[in-house]
């Protein structure tokens, strides 16, 4: 009854039938596609649900100032030592290595928008990304930083008990945005079953061990970030960071 166990027995199928029939295994592939959908489907709203009804739920607006240039900084800096971290791992472990696959037969297109702008746009034309032409734009478009920043607005304008019944809508709103969550959970087992089984059908079983080595590798680095790093900063607020990861344990 567990996920776990549910999405690990999935897993196994799929590796079978990409060893036995690797051609009905490559066709499992949108079963992967469209779970990862589903996913990046309900993120932007989840955000923009939570960040305004935390923002809105503090009384003090200078505090809340404080907490943000506060918490912009911590993010900037500790996603850039997340990057090294993860830079590091990948330049010491090479997890690709021995991957059986020609890179002039992969579909680049996935990547294309991504690698673009990051050569394309300066330091300004960053940062007016940043600023969606519509609000629905940002939504539309699924752009994470666009939709933090219009949730930041929303935050400061509804702080005030004059507008207590749309931040509580919103709190509802954040209920069943998680309900939803829930119910595409359900099908993660299909959607683990549909990845694997290309994976296995496309590029072989010999495929399975760099992909472990780069599942371990993940999983290791994660363990460091969050643990030894993340741990340091806790200690420096004054809390144990193994008792908040026990507290979100389901969460996680």
């Amino acid at each position: 009854k567990s996920m776990s166990w549910q999405v690990l027995f999935a897993i196994a199928v799929a590796i079978v039938l990409g060893m036995i029939n690797p051609k009905a295994a490559i066709a499992m592939k949108p079963l992967g596609d469209g779970f990862i959908r589903l996913i990046t489907m309900v993120i932007a709203l989840l955000i923009f649900c939570m960040v305004v009804t935390g923002i809105a739920g503090m009384e003090d607006m200078k505090k809340v100032g404080r907490v943000g240039g506060k918490a912009l900084v911590f993010f900037l800096v500790g996603s850039s030592v997340a990057l090294l971290l993860g830079l590091v791992a990948g330049l010491i472990e090479k997890p690709g290595a021995g991957f059986n696959v020609n890179p002039a037969l992969l579909d680049t297109q996935a990547i294309s928008g991504f690698t673009g702008q990051a050569q394309a746009q300066s330091v300004s034309q960053f940062f007016l990304h940043i600023i969606p032409n519509t609000i629905v734009d940002a939504f539309t478009r699924g752009d994470i930083l666009q939709v933090i920043l219009v949730s930041i607005l929303f935050g400061f304008a509804l702080s005030g008990p004059r507008c207590k019944p749309v931040v509580d809508l919103l709190k509802g709103l954040t209920q069943a945005v998680f309900g939803v969550v829930n119910i595409i959970m359900l099908v993660a087992p299909i959607g683990a079953f549909g990845a694997m089984a290309y994976t296995v059908g496309q590029y072989g079983v010999q495929s399975l061990k760099p992909l472990a080595d780069l599942i371990l590798t993940f999983y290791v680095t994660c363990i460091f970030f969050l643990v030894v790093l993340m741990g340091l900063v806790a200690w420096a607020a004054g809390f144990n960071v193994i008792k908040f990861y026990l507290y979100i344990k389901e969460e996680i």
